[in-house]
């Protein structure tokens, strides 16, 4: 199935079951077929869930959904933008529940923030760098850009598949992954996007009153246990699972499923 934004993005997305809405959104730059391909926790419980209607789709310039080279479209804060048209073009009924990794997870705070009646309860998967972390990542995500507009896109695979393996992730059978979910000639521009963008501000954040389930790693730089700890101490519904191993990430299927249904 796919969706049109008013400037002519399409965003193509999976709809499964009935009921309350649960949206999500992947990292980046991932899509729905890479990121089931690291197979690192399955979606199957979420999917099972006779009580709610599931929708998985891919971001602007990920995936089977289409973008343009334009590094502001990659923003945080537009990806956020997307979900709520996307939310919008999906009606269906409320409550509706905001659950994304990585940039997925940065979408679903901001599209809370910008409507903030719209998501009724919160999941958010390895939160990305934020605050004062997020500058020395920023400047890797440029460094990015500018290797892939020299030498293409194929250095972006090889870089990913130099990176060293955190031990929370050493079992995860794709990782690190193998293939990219963007289209080379729009690389540079989803990264000097992504290098543009930060969280909310906390005490922006520390408005949100919805129950939030936040899922971590232990040891992931890109995904620094320090964010998913300080979004667990501003948002005053939240509550934390660090993950160590892979076995224990493979939980988090469940995990959500039972959150979703409490």
């Amino acid at each position: 199935m796919h969706f049109t934004l008013p400037d002519g993005t399409r965003l193509d997305y999976d709809d499964t079951g009935e009921g309350p809405l649960a949206v999500y959104a992947h990292g980046a730059p991932l899509s729905r077929e890479v990121e089931a391909g690291l197979g690192m926790f399955s979606w199957e419980p979420v999917e099972r869930l006779p009580t709610h209607r599931f929708v998985r789709y891919d971001a602007r310039g990920h995936g089977a959904s289409t973008g343009r080279p334009n590094p502001a479209d990659y923003r945080f804060d537009r990806f956020a933008k997307d979900l709520v048209a996307l939310l919008g073009h999906l009606g269906g009924e409320a409550p509706v529940t905001g659950m994304g990794s990585s940039l997925g997870c940065a979408t679903v705070l901001h599209a809370a923030l910008q409507q903030p009646l719209l998501l009724d309860r919160l999941v958010l998967l390895i939160p990305p760098t934020a605050w004062e972390t997020r500058p020395a990542q920023a400047a890797g995500y440029r460094k990015v850009a500018d290797l892939v507009e020299q030498r293409g896109a194929e250095i972006l695979t090889a870089l990913t598949a130099a990176t060293r393996v955190p031990p929370s992730l050493a079992g995860v059978p794709g990782y690190p992954p193998r293939e990219c979910g963007v289209e080379g000639d729009l690389v540079p521009a989803v990264y000097r996007g992504l290098a543009d963008s930060d969280l909310p501000d906390r005490d922006a954040l520390a408005q949100l009153t919805q129950p939030a389930l936040l899922l971590a790693l232990a040891d992931d730089p890109v995904h620094p246990l320090s964010t998913a700890q300080q979004l667990a101490a501003i948002l005053p519904g939240a509550r934390l699972h660090v993950s160590s191993d892979s076995a224990d990430i493979a939980t988090w299927g469940e995990r959500i499923a039972r959150f979703l249904t409490a």
